[in-house]
């Protein structure tokens, strides 16, 4: 077995699902991902115009970098809240990924420091400079589907997407030959059409970016085809033929208490600061922090008491 497939192996045994490897280098994605920053399709998420040479080549990110470890964690819930309660996206059910994938992370890097002492890199998780899908679709884990997310043939897309930049060369894993081909449908259940054309995501009538990074007033189009949506949004997901394959993942962290199953919207409307606090603990939706949460609430509200016809 090769020092490659010993970290694979041992990532696996860790209890990601995929890992691949692929070389670091520049992405050569500079003028399309310019193009996106100007049309000013990231909204107000200024972290995203921020180290932009980092973020597309990750040798300037970590010093010495020759290879990207990219792993993927299967987050398909095993329960699901009924369809009649206000609906939090699959991925904010459980724990927050950002401290579940980064843990099995660093062991992952402790195993091959163990090994190959002398090594050099680091860790990420969605919290720095990194183009995630893009890389793990080079290591061979899926590739960018229409609706800008990774799909993994035969399991879908329900996955988090983690990082492990070394300084070691290492066996490299090939892309995949397979692709979205004359399938729209992520585009045509987009509820507010953020998806603008194929792999096009335009992040200001992106339901998930108005009930979760938008810090201000929601947008008043998009409130308006937001649904039973409260936190989040899986359309383009729940459309793609891929999902149809999703099975339930086995990771304890992210089973969802019974107390969050069965939020109704007249609990998130008495929600206090305190009871935010206990049942989001550990939770993603601490990102819209408690007011983003109300907000979004009293907008679903809104809509129950006097539903209107979006204009998208």
């Amino acid at each position: 077995m090769t020092f490659s497939e010993e970290i694979k192996w041992h990532a696996l045994s860790l209890g990601f699902d995929a890992c691949g490897i692929c070389r670091a280098e520049d992405s050569g994605l500079k003028t399309d991902y310019m193009r996106w920053i100007s049309e000013h399709c990231h909204g107000k998420m200024a972290y995203l115009e921020r180290n932009i040479d980092k973020r597309l080549d990750p040798r300037l990110l970590v010093e010495g970098a020759k290879s990207i470890v990219c792993v993927a964690l299967n987050y398909y819930p095993q329960v699901k809240q009924r369809e009649d309660l206000p609906q939090f996206a699959y991925y904010a059910y459980g724990q927050d990924y950002h401290d579940v994938v980064r843990g099995k992370l660093n062991l992952l890097f402790d195993f091959v420091r163990l090994l190959r002492p002398e090594t050099q890199g680091r860790c990420f998780v969605d919290s720095a400079p990194v183009l995630e899908r893009f890389w793990a679709a080079r290591a061979g884990l899926g590739f960018v589907g229409k609706n800008t997310l990774l799909v993994t043939p035969g399991k879908g897309s329900y996955f988090f997407l983690g990082e492990l930049i070394v300084d070691l060369e290492l066996d490299y894993d090939h892309p995949i030959a397979q692709s979205c081909g004359k399938c729209r449908r992520c585009l045509d259940a987009c509820p507010s059409k953020a998806l603008e054309k194929p792999y096009w995501l335009n992040a200001k009538k992106c339901i998930s970016y108005q009930t979760i990074e938008n810090k201000e007033d929601m947008d008043e189009e998009v409130e308006s085809a937001i649904g039973n949506r409260v936190y989040g949004c899986d359309s383009c997901q729940q459309a793609c033929p891929w999902n149809r394959y999703a099975k339930p993942h086995n990771t304890l962290e992210f089973v969802p208490s019974e107390e969050f199953l069965s939020l109704d919207l007249v609990a998130l409307q008495n929600l206090t600061q305190k009871d935010f606090n206990r049942i989001f603990k550990k939770s993603p939706v601490k990102r819209a922090k408690f007011d983003g949460l109300k907000r979004n609430t009293e907008a679903l509200n809104r809509l129950t008491l006097a539903p209107q016809t979006h204009k998208f």
